[in-house]
């Protein structure tokens, strides 16, 4: 916010013009709100905020706490710790007063796990992804995007004024097409894991196209990180691309991870790059300490417990499994995400309301959120769920299942 003049007098003091005193308070400018939420009532796509309260007596199959980290003792613990020797609040952006010993911490020993040269913590994952992407376009740049993105992607996209060109999902032939005859500079930019289905983009080919082509390639590894890859570490480690000089990936410390944050790995000179260019990093402040020593206990937890994330997808093979031999029409998952289609919006509501009264919390993805226009409860297959536990759980979202 712009500073006052030293000799300008304090706003409470200057004194409302006329205009200011007389004009007649109206709602009617907002009247346009209620058409809409009539519309979303009208079409079953209200949305309404839950507060849960600390200790649920639900089922968790909602939530993105892959590995059951977000309550370990261990990472609560550390994050309390985090609180008390450095205080709530980071205090300020990470270039004023937000930057300290553990931030830089967890982003060494993330950088290391992961297989790149160096990291950047941000506040949010949605953050980190408008970092790297406004900062490493410009208005010269094609961006190729798939259409399956996540909504920070394609509001990184926006947000860069680069032309975007939207490809079919997961389709490097469609990559290739779109890069053919641009001369300057390009970056494609795909989920790791699509948020919505739980499929895996095609890294390798990804790659491929990019490099036939002189592109680098930007990776959402939100969903991928502590689920694919050895011990781990990731969708783009177990495609080989870590630490490849022209991939740059995002993750989030919200998810696998337990805690809150985001953050973006590559080559040292991207990050020394973002640090100086991202705005979303620059003007932000920091994260907060608790959720970087919750996030780098839960790092040091993966590392020695990598079966972990080995659990995590059985389970979500097994719900795959066991909800299409019920006749479900699930997709087949890549990660820890399971996807089941619902016949219409209302009916993913209504079928997500009685699984809730059942004693389970199932996501429920409606348009926007879904691309294809399709509804879905979206399950989360955790690490930490016992075999009993997926039994509850396959029983009650088959007996709950609407008709036809």
């Amino acid at each position: 916010m712009p500073q006052e003049s030293a000799t300008a007098p304090p706003r409470d003091a200057i004194a409302p013009g006329p205009a200011a005193s007389v004009r007649p308070v109206s709602g009617a400018a907002f009247d346009w709100i209620d058409a809409a939420h009539d519309h979303r009532r009208r079409a079953g796509l209200v949305r309404t905020l839950r507060p849960r309260p600390a200790a649920s007596p639900l089922l968790d199959l909602a939530g993105n706490d892959y590995l059951g980290l977000a309550r370990h003792p261990e990472v609560t613990d550390a994050a309390a710790r985090a609180a008390r020797q450095w205080g709530a609040g980071a205090t300020g952006s990470r270039l004023v007063t937000g930057s300290t010993e553990l931030h830089a911490q967890l982003e060494a020993e993330l950088a290391a796990f992961c297989g790149f040269e160096a990291a950047l913590v941000l506040s949010s994952g949605y953050a980190a992804n408008l970092a790297a992407v406004t900062a490493l376009t410009d208005r010269t740049t094609l961006l190729v995007s798939d259409a399956g993105n996540h909504a920070s992607l394609i509001d990184g996209c926006r947000l860069s004024r680069a032309r975007t060109e939207v490809t079919p999902h997961a389709d490097p032939a469609a990559v290739r097409a779109a890069l053919d005859g641009h001369r300057g500079r390009a970056l494609a930019v795909t989920d790791s894991v699509f948020s919505v289905d739980g499929d895996a983009a095609p890294l390798g080919a990804l790659a491929a196209a990019c490099r036939a082509h002189g592109a680098a390639l930007l990776v959402d590894d939100a969903h991928g990180l502590g689920v694919l890859g050895d011990g781990g570490r990731g969708a783009v480690a177990a495609a080989g691309l870590a630490g490849d000089a022209d991939v740059v990936t995002t993750v989030t410390l919200s998810k696998a991870l337990g805690s809150q944050g985001g953050a973006v790995l590559g080559p040292a000179r991207v990050i020394e790059h973002l640090v100086n260019t991202a705005r979303s990093f620059i003007f932000d402040t920091g994260l907060a300490p608790a959720a970087a020593g919750g996030a780098l206990a839960a790092l040091r937890l993966l590392r020695r417990e990598p079966q972990r994330s080995r659990r995590a997808r059985e389970v979500a093979a097994a719900l795959h499994t066991r909800l299409t031999a019920a006749g479900l029409s699930a997709v087949r998952p890549d990660a820890a995400v399971v996807s089941v289609q619902a016949p219409s919006p209302q009916q993913a509501v209504r079928w997500a309301a009685d699984c809730r009264e059942a004693g389970l919390a199932v996501g429920c993805f409606r348009p926007p959120s879904v691309p294809d226009g399709i509804s879905r409860l979206r399950l989360t297959a955790r690490g930490d769920l016992t075999d009993d536990q997926v039994d509850t759980a396959v029983g009650v979202i088959i007996a709950t299942a609407p008709a036809g």
